[in-house]
């Protein structure tokens, strides 16, 4: 068989390129490295905080020519309740956002940090509805991280700068906004640089250091913050943004380089909001699916009808799902506690994930095929199909991976990203032709032999499954993301939970309409499809479809079985008798003609 060669060495090349890929990960520890960049903006980071959560984002070897030091470049900082799109990049695709006053923005919460490199300072302002902003220089200055004794005494001193100042200005006004040298003082002493109740009024005032340092031709520049979710109402989804307003010009290309890196934490939680009860799930998951094969090797062992190669093919397909969420959760969990994954496990869960979505892709193919049920050898396009598919689901998982292993700035993450989108519904539209095959092939032999009725079951059962593959496609792939987009960050979780007991389900119908059985109940006659004309046993196997048409009443008043049928008893399971009826059919109809 070509195809099983071919998708064997692909599935070797692919892990073998994932195991280098693994190696330069860095999960919530983000460093990132831009380097000849034109985008207008670039999304540094997403991450849902809880109160008590950090965000630390330091800028380095920024690099600018001498002629373009006084375009503006910075971040920006929103926040959202949900993982929808962004209301300030769609209303600023064609201008910058960091040219605007930050308190004149209603889309909501949003923080500018505008770089001004004449002064060597970073201008923070922030807008009307940020109701409260806890800034600071670097680490030092968060009580949460701070030891008890440096905590006292970087407070006592920020209170003692606060107390001089009150009293020096008391004389001259008793409710003024703080100057932009008294936030600098603020920020140097390590204290809250913005604080509730002001925030829009505060932030306009307050300036971070900028630093230079020239080397070459090149000057570089380089800043630090941190932000710190001190209450509940400053929780939210966190989306960083650096914008290079200078790229928005319709005739001007300027490349950006610098250097970024991020730690994004939850007291003590390296995962974001809606990902923490994602190693619990995956492993609750893993368990199901691992009980669940060994349910199905029970089922196969007891069974005392044939077993064909897809039954034991399905088996393996359910323990390397259970595998791929086990090293998927054991993955999460080191991110969880170290910020980033050991690569041993990571390795481990991206060569499982790949063999698993290959041997599904090959499971549902050969079972739509009809493989072992209604033919035992596979056709020329039956074949063309599994070597167009099963590189086709590589490549999916393969550009997935990638996807979760790339920084959300990188300029590639957008590439496989659709590569991604485009390749899996090429997946799941391929797979369904098989399906329509073998419905056509039974629609054509169900009026041409002897065996209507048991290809007219046959028929009913590839309906079910195709349109279970339709289901399960719309559902995790459709549905699961409108369902991301709508919920509250701190419910991103209920996706994979969706997803993944979609999956499950998909398992357990398709293992239950096609386990090992003598002959299939759908494969029988049943009363529901069946109408009694008369007390004598007169048979009319009809449907109100059309798929039956040249099929005419099947007659026998003789054998005992036909009063059997007639009354809504479906056939024996036993060879014998299995045997005498299709017989005694195929007299009847030889009869009526």
């Amino acid at each position: 068989m070509g195809w099983r060669w071919t998708g064997s060495g692909l599935l070797a090349v692919a892990a073998l390129l994932l195991a280098l890929l693994a190696t330069v990960a860095v999960a919530r520890r983000h460093h990132l490295e831009v380097r000849d960049d034109f985008r207008r903006y670039i999304l540094l980071s997403t991450f849902g905080f809880y109160a008590g959560g950090v965000l630390d984002v330091r800028v380095s070897h920024f690099r600018v020519d001498s002629d373009t030091e006084k375009n503006v470049f910075g971040l920006s900082l929103d926040k959202t309740m949900s993982d929808s799109m962004n209301p300030y990049l769609d209303t600023h695709q064609d201008k910058c956002i960091l040219n605007e006053p930050a308190a004149v923005q209603t889309n909501g919460p949003i923080v500018f940090f505008k770089m001004d490199l004449v002064k060597k300072v970073v201008h923070v302002s922030c807008s009307k509805e940020w109701q409260n902003i806890h800034l600071y220089k670097d680490r030092s200055g968060v009580p949460a991280l701070r030891s008890k004794r440096q905590s006292f005494a970087q407070a006592s001193d920020s209170k003692m700068v606060y107390m001089q100042r009150r009293r020096r200005r008391r004389r001259r006004a008793d409710h003024r906004v703080p100057e932009a040298n008294d936030a600098g003082m603020a920020l140097t002493a390590g204290g809250v640089v913005g604080e509730a109740g002001g925030a829009a009024t505060v932030c306009s005032k307050l300036t971070l250091p900028l630093e230079a340092k020239k080397e070459d031709l090149f000057t570089y520049y380089s800043f630090n913050f941190v932000i710190y979710v001190a209450t509940k109402q400053e929780e939210g989804l966190y989306n960083l943004y650096f914008h290079s307003c200078p790229n928005y010009a319709p005739s001007s290309e300027y490349e950006l380089n610098f250097n970024v890196d991020i730690e994004e934490k939850n007291s003590g939680n390296y995962l974001s909001a809606g990902e923490m009860p994602l190693p619990a799930l995956y492993f609750m998951m893993s368990v199901l699916f691992f009980l669940s094969g060994l349910f199905w090797v029970f089922i196969l062992r007891k069974s005392k009808h044939p077993l064909f190669k897809i039954h034991y093919l399905m088996g393996v397909l359910v323990f390397l799902k259970s595998l791929s969420l086990m090293f998927h959760a054991i993955n999460y969990h080191f991110i969880e506690v170290q910020g980033e994954h050991v690569e041993a496990w990571a390795i481990l869960y991206y060569i499982t994930h790949l063999l698993k979505g290959a041997v599904l892709i090959i499971t549902i193919v050969l079972i739509g095929t009809g493989w072992t049920f209604i033919k035992h050898i596979l056709a020329d396009k039956d074949k063309k199909l599994f070597m167009i598919v099963i590189p086709l689901q590589v490549l999916a998982n393969v550009a997935e991976i990638i996807i979760a292993e790339s920084d959300e700035g990188d300029k590639e993450y957008s590439t496989w990203r659709d590569i991604f989108m485009l390749v899996d519904l090429l997946c799941c539209g391929a797979i369904l032709f098989p399906v329509v095959w073998s419905i056509r092939h039974l629609q054509e032999a169900a009026g041409t032999d002897g065996k209507a009725a048991i290809n007219l079951r046959k028929l009913k059962l590839f309906r079910q499954f195709y349109i279970m593959i339709v289901c399960y496609i719309y559902f995790t792939r459709i549905i699961v993301i409108l369902l991301k987009i709508t919920v509250a960050f701190q419910y991103a979780w209920l996706d994979e939970m969706f997803k993944e007991m979609a999956t499950y389900v998909f398992f357990v119908l398709t293992g239950y309409k096609f386990r090992p059985v003598s002959q299939h109940p759908y494969f029988s006659l049943h009363g529901d499809d069946l109408d009694d004309d008369d007390d004598d046993g007169e048979v009319e196997i009809l449907t109100q479809s059309g798929l039956t048409d040249g099929i005419s009443k099947i007659t026998n008043r003789s054998q005992p079985s036909a009063g059997a049928v007639a009354s809504g008893a479906t056939l024996v399971e036993s060879h014998e008798e299995e045997r005498e009826n299709l017989i005694s059919k195929r007299e009847s109809s030889h009869e009526y003609d």
